[in-house]
Parts: structure tokens; C-alpha cells; sequence
């Protein structure tokens, strides 16, 4: 039997490994250009600027979602999906000082 490891390590690489699984996909990355654009986009918006099916990019928003980089209601028929920015800024703080240590810990190698 199989087990998992990823509880053996921290919640802060759990959850910048998380945040780099979320935005691995280049449709995730492609999405979340199109809401950048703007202050919110309804699903079929995305659908209409993109060469994937709804049910993709409905998908590939769930996973966003799922992930906390992005907020999203549904009012009937109707999906409106922003960007959530301080999920955003607190990915880049913790990937920034990760690099820096990185970076001071490994900086004359090669």
C-alpha cells in the first residue's frame, strides 16, 4: 500500500506546492489573464476567447477555485469569476522569500 509523504512536510511548502499545482495547467494561466482584463467575466466570456469546450473551462475554473486564486458566483445560469488578489499577494511574498533563502543558502554553487 501506497502512502503519502506531503504530510511530512510544512504547511507553508504544502500550500506553495498547492498554489504552483493550481497554475501549472497553461489554461488556468490563459483564465486568469482573461479576468485580469477585468474586474469580473462570466464563464462564457472565457469560453468565447479561448479553444476549449465550456465544460474545460468550467473545469479548469473549479480547480482555480478549488485552490482559492479566484472567487466565483453563480447567479442562475450565469458564473462571474474574479481574481482573488490576496491569495495572489501572500503566494508572492511566500515564493519571493523562498527564493530568497534559496538563493543565500545555495548562491556560489556552479
Amino acid at each position: 500500500m501506497a502512502f503519502h509523504k506531503k504530510e511530512e512536510f510544512g504547511s507553508k511548502e504544502q500550500s506553495l506546492a498547492a498554489f504552483a499545482k493550481a497554475v501549472s495547467h497553461p489554461a488556468r494561466l490563459a483564465i486568469l489573464q482573461v479576468l485580469a482584463k477585468k474586474n469580473e467575466c462570466i464563464c462564457g466570456e472565457i469560453v468565447a476567447v479561448l479553444p476549449l469546450a465550456q465544460s474545460t473551462v468550467s473545469q479548469h475554473l473549479k480547480e482555480l477555485k478549488n485552490a482559492g486564486l479566484i472567487t466565483g458566483e453563480t447567479d442562475g445560469p450565469r458564473s462571474c469569476y474574479c481574481i482573488n488578489w490576496k491569495a495572489f499577494e501572500k503566494y508572492n511574498t511566500d515564493f519571493n522569500s523562498l527564493f530568497e533563502k534559496l538563493k543565500e543558502t545555495n548562491s556560489k554553487c556552479c
